[in-house]
């Protein structure tokens, strides 16, 4: 597949088909990952990187428990666990 690098405003660009994206497995609007090599240029999507306070505060301190956590909680120590 060939494309060509275009204008736009100051900068330059290329499009990506829907073909391409479909292969991609990314969506307008996903973020792209670029790495230069010596072959070329490789895109890939990019990871969402989550940080501990972000997954945190999605967290609700008031829901119950799962039915196995206090099954758990209230087993006697199996090994060498400090208390």
């Amino acid at each position: 597949m060939e494309i060509s690098i275009q204008k736009w405003g100051n900068s330059a660009a290329v499009r990506l088909s829907a073909t391409l994206l479909e292969q991609l497995g990314v969506a307008l609007g996903d973020k792209l990952e670029v790495e230069v090599l010596p072959e070329g240029v490789m895109l890939r999507p990019a990871r969402h990187r989550y940080a501990l306070a972000d997954l945190i505060a999605q967290c609700d301190p008031k829901a119950p428990l799962p039915g196995d956590a206090e099954a758990w909680n209230n087993r006697a120590p199996a090994g060498h666990e400090i208390w």
